[in-house]
């Protein structure tokens, strides 16, 4: 069974309601995550392929194609974790 340890390499920033958040995923796994991402939540806008600007249950972020995603307004880890294993798993 995948857990998120699998998908993510880092998560950079502090949580809370005005902090953006940067998690960056293991570069072996960073398409299916990518693809996982991009199946489960809503698309507001796409940069030529390169930048996806999403929506998922209220909380808006960017994906990137190198592999990162920047949530905003993450209110604690606790959230983000329900968040990325909703996306990634």
């Amino acid at each position: 069974m995948a857990t998120l340890e699998d998908y993510v390499a880092r998560v950079e920033g502090t949580c809370g309601a005005e902090k953006d958040v940067i998690v960056t995923f293991r570069y072996e796994k960073k398409e299916q995550a990518i693809a996982s991402i991009l199946k489960k939540a809503t698309l507001k806008n796409s940069l030529q392929g390169i930048i996806h600007e999403l929506t998922f249950d209220g909380i808006s972020f960017r994906v990137y194609s190198s592999g990162k995603a920047i949530f905003r307004s993450v209110k604690n880890r606790e959230e983000l974790n329900r968040l990325l294993s909703t996306l990634l798993l």
